[in-house]
């Protein structure tokens, strides 16, 4: 597309157009799509969120079974009530009105093609295929990937996806609006009503989706300005995490050195315990971002740091502003795609975008996966409290950890772009890395690859075998015993400039690569 002279926004909706066919694990056009655009000419980043959205009919007790009991978390994700209103599509149908080059229908064909012929199953996808989650169980995954011969598809086989070409046409022909009306709606809509659980979207429901365009959360850092999106997003635990961390004398420490990554693991406590009591659509709750970044608030909170971490999970902080809601820890599975597009003439995109768990819901419609979203609610009404930022709501988007980044330098420029897949830890997933780049002065691709530690409440998950003895010894010694568990699989792509050079990173523990097309001009940016 950037060889056509498309621009980055051309280029993003293609990506995931082909994403949704080649890794529809992670994301697609059933699910919801956040992203940042930077505009080259007037040096505007904009924001844009197309978070997916709960059916009018939603409510307490959506995820209950027939005696009242919240269901296991495993039903809840095959059930027809997970499904949000897809929001992909018209996140990037609005923002291509303001950043895109070529015509609509020529961003589809590539994807089309590669459909109808068929791509190669690679060694991530079988692992998902074969996977042992709720989803890689259901019929429509199983039947999707059904191999001719009574087994399913291996890494090296030949995945064709003609339904998908279909649903691309009609896409391609119609806009966006083929999505959210006629034909596709009323697939998405029956499909979403079938057994076992029903649920209750409407045609309604999707013809009245819109996405939304936003402005920005920045604040400095290091001589940059780093922005992300506000809530529902969870941009604001990011840039918290960062203002924590910039009071402490980590900058003088390395990536070796355990008091470091203490200190980072110690920050990243505090900030989960106020993101999760306090982030959610700000539409529904009062979210106190103001307060959450305030440099009294953020060094009242960093003074709780002390020489060794505390048994008990941190508490939330009362910033100003805060309403009185109880905390919330439900956990978003780790998928999500993450990937970041920069053109020519220097505009640039950086997009989260997600389906939810592997392979969403399980349920299948015109070639695509159908997001089981809702599940990022605070659903599960067992502790009995009522009231939380991120409950469930008729119309509402579930709190999101989707944190794409851009960094602009002190003349307002380009200077990077980050993001990442995973779930609840894409903020430590970006905190870290900006550690590495912005702290210990690691070039982007060492920093991506630096060893995952996401601290929330009393756990410690990471990369434990990718830190040394002694240094695991060390951090052990202050409280943090890190674990291999959930939170390691993160999947980070950015750019960033250092010294007038470029420096690129796709990170290792997933397919993702970086690809430059011939630039149109001699200077180009790459």
């Amino acid at each position: 597309m950037l060889e056509r002279g498309g621009s980055a926004m051309d280029a993003a909706l293609a990506v995931q157009l082909m994403l949704g066919l080649v890794e529809p694990q992670s994301s697609g056009i059933g699910g919801g799509t956040v992203l940042l655009a930077y505009d080259a000419r007037s040096g505007q980043v904009s924001g844009y969120i197309g978070r997916e959205q709960a059916p009018a009919a939603a409510g307490p007790g959506w995820f209950d079974d027939a005696q009242g009991q919240p269901l296991a978390r495993a039903d809840a994700m095959l059930s027809g009530r997970a499904t949000g209103v897809p929001g992909t599509l018209a996140t990037f149908a609005l923002a291509l009105q303001e950043h895109g080059r070529l015509p609509w229908a020529q961003l589809f064909d590539g994807t089309i093609a590669t459909a109808e012929h068929g791509f190669t199953v690679t060694k991530r996808l079988e692992q998902h295929i074969h996977g042992r989650f709720p989803q890689a169980s259901s019929a429509d995954v199983r039947r999707f990937f059904d191999d001719g011969h009574g087994g399913l598809l291996q890494a090296g086989d030949t995945l064709r996806n003609p339904a998908y070409a279909a649903t691309l046409r009609t896409l391609a022909a119609g806009g966006a609006d083929a999505f959210y009306r006629g034909a596709l709606a009323r697939a998405i809509v029956a499909r979403t009503a079938d057994a076992p659980r029903p649920g209750a979207m409407t045609l309604d429901d999707l013809e009245g989706y819109r996405a939304e365009k936003v402005a920005p959360l920045c604040r400095p850092l290091r001589g940059y300005q780093l922005c992300s999106l506000p809530p529902p997003a969870s941009g604001v635990g990011v840039l918290q995490l960062m203002a924590l961390l910039d009071g402490t004398d980590i900058a003088q420490r390395g990536a070796d050195d355990p008091q470091a990554w203490f200190l980072f693991a110690e920050a990243s406590r505090l900030m989960y315990a106020d993101r999760d009591r306090y982030v959610g659509d700000p539409r529904f709750t009062e979210v106190p971002v103001e307060g959450l970044l305030a440099p009294g608030y953020v060094a009242s909170r960093r003074a709780l740091i002390g020489p060794r971490a505390a048994t008990a999970a941190p508490a939330a902080g009362r910033p100003a502003g805060a309403p009185a809601v109880p905390a919330d820890t439900t956990d978003e599975p780790g998928g999500t795609s993450h990937f970041v597009v920069v053109d020519a003439d220097g505009n640039a995109v950086s997009v989260t975008t997600t389906i939810e768990s592997f392979f969403g819901s399980g349920r299948m419609v015109e070639g695509f996966f159908l997001n089981n979203q809702l599940t990022d609610f605070a659903w599960d009404r067992k502790d009995g409290r009522p009231g939380m930022a991120n409950a469930i709501a008729g119309g509402k988007r579930p709190r999101s950890s989707m944190s794409p980044l851009l960094l602009l330098d002190g003349d307002g420029r380009l200077a990077g772009a980050l993001g990442s897949p995973g779930g609840s830890a894409i903020p430590a997933y970006i905190g870290k890395t900006l550690a590495g780049l912005l702290y210990w002065d690691l070039p982007l691709d060492q920093a991506v690859a630096l060893p995952n530690l996401v601290a929330r409440g009393t756990r410690f998950d990471g990369e434990a075998e990718r830190f040394s003895p002694a240094l695991r010894t060390a951090l052990r010694e202050r409280g943090v015993d890190v674990r291999a568990g959930s939170g390691e699989d993160s999947g980070l792509h950015g750019i960033f400039l250092r010294d007038g050079r470029w420096e690129w990173a796709a990170d290792p523990r997933r397919d993702g690569t970086a690809a430059f097309p011939a630039p149109r001009t001699p200077d180009a940016t790459p």
